[in-house]
């Protein structure tokens, strides 16, 4: 594929990975969470449209068979829906073999679409979002700045779900220190119980330097880190918790985490509760943490 000129830094999730990946927006909208450094380098912006269609039709011409397309950056739902729809339309007429288009969401921003909005979107082919929880704690949510409390969270869920875009959530294992574990488990599993979602993914907290010193300054007392052991009983109270009531496809797979899990809630709670024993017990399994970052 003739290489698009991206402007870096790029992310994207793990799963899309193998796929075309498209910048329609650069930065991040929001762009205060404490405890993320993605885009501090970036201001946020829209792309112009049609620099947007001149990567998708140079994109095109190395690779005409993509099938998937995710369209960086941090959060391209901010995008007026009305040029949402041009890029959603251009892609399909382009790609003939497309079958799905996905992008970070950030609750704010799927608050701000009107149902009909996301409904329209949804049948222009936007049919995954990459969502952040974080946390279901009302104070660490504050804490961290994430612009979000546990009832905008269940609203944006569900808005999504009315809407038949899937969601794929992610949870941060160890962003309530060994203070707040417990609250910050115990409110993500009430939120996603109450709003379900399609994929559930933990990562492991992991601070970048820029960012510690704004993370830690929003806690009250000193914030101690959780060490491997703490994690997995993090990890444990999750999985013993949820009891979704749509079936929740679950990893733990991405390369923050101590241990690789993967299997569908509740279906398969059991096998992961007992894999986690298993090394909490001192059996092996636990990533080094050498191969571990973001």
């Amino acid at each position: 594929m003739n290489m698009l000129n991206y402007d870096m830094p790029l992310y994207r999730p793990p799963s899309e990975g193998n796929n075309l990946i498209i910048q329609a927006t650069l930065g991040c909208s929001f762009n205060q969470c404490t405890f993320c450094s993605m885009y501090k380098s970036k201001e946020y912006q829209a792309r112009p449209l049609s620099d947007t269609f001149s990567d998708i039709d140079r994109a095109a011409q190395g690779w005409p068979e993509a099938s998937r397309v995710f369209l960086a950056d941090g959060d391209a739902l901010a995008l007026p829906t009305a040029d949402l729809l041009k890029i959603l339309e251009k892609l399909a007429a382009t790609f003939p073999r497309l079958t799905r288009v996905s992008c970070y969401a950030t609750p704010s921003n799927l608050l701000r679409k009107s149902p009909e909005e996301l409904a329209t979107l949804r049948q222009a082919g936007l049919s995954l979002l990459y969502y952040g929880i974080e946390t279901g704690d009302r104070e660490l949510l504050k804490k961290i700045k994430k612009g979000a409390t546990p009832r905008s969270l269940h609203e944006s869920l569900h808005k999504a779900k009315e809407a038949r875009i899937k969601i794929s959530a992610t949870v941060v294992l160890g962003i309530g220190g060994s203070t707040h574990w417990q609250n910050h488990i115990d409110g993500t599993v009430a939120l996603l119980n109450s709003a379900p979602v399609t994929y559930l993914s933990t990562l492991q907290l992991f601070l970048e330097p820029e960012v510690q010193q704004d993370f830690m300054a929003k806690f009250a007392e000193p914030f101690h880190p959780q060490d491997d052991h703490a994690i997995l009983l993090e990890q444990k109270r999750l999985i013993a918790g949820l009891d979704p009531p749509n079936p929740v496809i679950f990893r733990s797979n991405h390369a923050s985490n101590a241990l690789a899990l993967a299997g569908n809630l509740p279906k398969d709670r059991p096998r992961l509760l007992a894999q986690i024993d298993a090394v909490l017990n001192g059996g092996a399994g636990m990533r080094p943490r050498h191969l571990r970052g973001l």
